[in-house]
């Protein structure tokens, strides 16, 4: 059977990486290709539709103001009295030199009277056509009934001026007729208007598709009419050239704009796109064979660091730290295993501290199970009350039986309403012997019953509370509370005993915080360690105390609500 070839560490890196320098940048290229052709025809799109728009905001201000300016002056007195009476020309020219000097699109102006006859004019007509074609125009007007007539028509004026679009309105007066007024614009001064920078072809037309004016003459068909030829896909076939076209019409004008763009710009960028896109690749891979060489090389030194430093691991020796410094993500592996170690040593400690701590707790708690006082004491009330009250002895002998039972099980965690329990039976047995000098009040939050805890927990506090608690005076009162916090389960027991001054208080609590306690006060600071060491810093206990007022102790541990992390911790 063939033996299947395995490469190294170096030459898998090196194939990978080109790999998948190369598949990433193949997507690329072709998303960038996607989005150039998409991106090249909704640029021309924008840019046509842009044109069109633009365009067509100028010529409805055109349309507008001649509209209005026609409309003024067919009523104006001025013309009224000129036409009746031929005096006051001066009026009339002066208020047509003050409108066309404001307009984009100047225009020359006539007025006609009703037998066909200028009385006045910006410009001469030339004799023969434009005086036939001006007579045509006129019955046109005169056809309107008093309305206005826009239309397209072509004019030649002096200085091969050209007229292409004629605004003429009847001039009434007491319901007669007694001549027309007649704006007709210049070509050229409406070219100017539609030229756009940003556009290669447009132009206006009325509603019968004859031009107005015009950036390109390739435009004008047969008649001065724009008849533009669509290939399949509704693109304009136009002079040998493919165009997008964008028709925008006028509201309220019969006036259309329509802009083209040719799609030859497109496809001269993706020519150039495509030249720079292979120009690209080849640079790249050169970039990635020199590099996937460099980096492999690299990265195989520092895969060979690590691999040395987890053999050391694997024999014992935690001491075999690894010094990569290639201000990359093994450097931060680097540092990581590093870090590593120095937790694997403390965790080991602290498991070697609570290892110690729980012998010493198990410990107490053997000695605690039949502590020779304490037994004493309950035997000898236990025999007064054989004599004295036969029910109260049954009952200290149920109480004794169910703490030595419970004292005595091999369980790490339990729930703290069997916990409670244990204290309620302890504090039972107290309250006998010391009769009505103790009293004590438990208040658990019912929520909590089932939360999971070190067995035994409270009962170094409770004796402390009642030990302490006598000093100076002869009734002690005991409070148990215990309710969850910020997803913290608190505990406290406070007594109204003697309680500590300030300086004895703080004593207490540098006791407490500090990593190895050389005093003989151990009862409180094995709990704290304990639940230190099982829970984390933020676990522990809280000593307030007032001297004359009494002693509070608040332990906090996690609201654990299964066993498992209580005793895989204690364990």
């Amino acid at each position: 059977m063939e033996q299947k070839k395995i490469r190294n560490f170096k030459e898998s890196t090196r194939h990978l990486f080109r790999l998948y320098a190369v598949i990433p940048f193949s997507i690329m290229i072709v998303l960038f290709f996607i989005f150039t052709i998409i991106n090249g025809r909704m640029n021309l799109t924008q840019k046509t539709t842009e044109a069109a728009e633009s365009i067509s905001k100028s010529m409805m201000e055109v349309y507008q103001q001649y509209y209005d300016e026609i409309n003024r002056m067919a009523v104006s007195p001025a013309v009224l009295n000129y036409v009746t009476t031929r005096l006051g020309s001066d009026k009339v020219y002066s208020e047509f030199y003050d409108f066309n000097n404001r307009q984009k699109v100047k225009s020359i102006f006539h007025i006609v009277d009703k037998d066909g006859i200028f009385r006045a004019s910006s410009d001469s007509p030339d004799a023969l056509y434009n005086n036939f074609a001006f007579g045509n125009l006129i019955n046109r007007i005169e056809h309107k009934s008093g309305g206005m007539l826009t239309e397209m028509n072509s004019f030649r004026y002096s200085h091969d001026r050209d007229t292409s679009y004629t605004f003429g309105k009847a001039i009434v007066k007491d319901k007669q007729t007694i001549g027309y007024i007649v704006y007709q614009l210049y070509e050229s001064d409406m070219q100017k208007l539609i030229f756009e920078q940003n556009n290669e072809i447009a132009m206006i037309t009325d509603e019968h598709n004859s031009i107005i004016a015009t950036t390109s003459n390739v435009t004008k068909g047969v008649l001065n009419k724009f008849s533009p030829k669509l290939d399949k896909q509704g693109h304009v076939q136009l002079n040998d050239g493919t165009y997008y076209m964008y028709t925008k019409r006028i509201p309220g004008t019969p006036i259309q704009v329509i802009t083209l763009n040719s799609y030859m710009s497109e496809q001269y960028t993706y020519y150039t796109v495509s030249i720079f896109i292979l120009a690209a690749s080849l640079l790249l891979w050169v970039i990635i064979h020199f590099l996937s060489n460099k980096m492999s090389a690299r990265n195989s030194e520092s895969i060979d660091k690590l691999i040395l430093a987890l053999a050391q691991l694997r024999e014992g020796n935690f001491n075999g730290y690894v010094d990569i410094q290639t201000n990359d993500e093994f450097e931060i592996l680097g540092a990581e295993y590093n870090a590593m170690l120095d937790r694997l040593k403390e965790l080991m400690a602290k498991n070697k501290e609570l290892s110690e701590l729980r012998t010493i707790i198990e410990v107490k708690q053997l000695q605690s199970q039949f502590h020779p006082h304490f037994i004493f004491n309950v035997l000898e009330t236990l025999r007064y009350a054989i004599k004295m009250d036969a029910n109260q002895a049954q009952q200290i002998v149920i109480l004794l039986s169910r703490l030595l039972r419970y004292s005595i099980g091999n369980d790490r965690s339990v729930q703290l309403k069997d916990d409670m329990n244990y204290v309620r039976d302890y504090l039972k047995l107290q309250q006998i012997r010391f009769n009505e000098r103790l009293e004590y009040r438990i208040t658990v939050v019912e929520e909590t019953n089932h939360v999971y805890v070190p067995k035994l927990l409270l009962q170094p506090l409770i004796e402390n509370a009642i030990k302490y608690g006598y000093l100076n005076q002869s009734n002690v009162l005991i409070e148990i509370r215990i309710y969850p916090s910020d997803g913290k389960l608190m505990l406290e027991v406070c007594d109204n005993g003697q309680g500590m001054n300030a300086e004895t208080l703080q004593k207490v609590n540098q006791i407490l915080q500090s990593q190895n306690n050389t005093t003989q006060h151990i009862g409180l600071y094995n709990v704290h360690r304990r639940l230190v060491l099982l829970y984390g810093e933020d676990s522990g206990i809280h000593i307030d105390s007032n001297q004359g007022k009494g002693t509070c102790v608040t332990l906090t541990i996690p609201y654990e609500w299964s066993d498992n992390d209580v005793q895989g911790s204690a364990g």
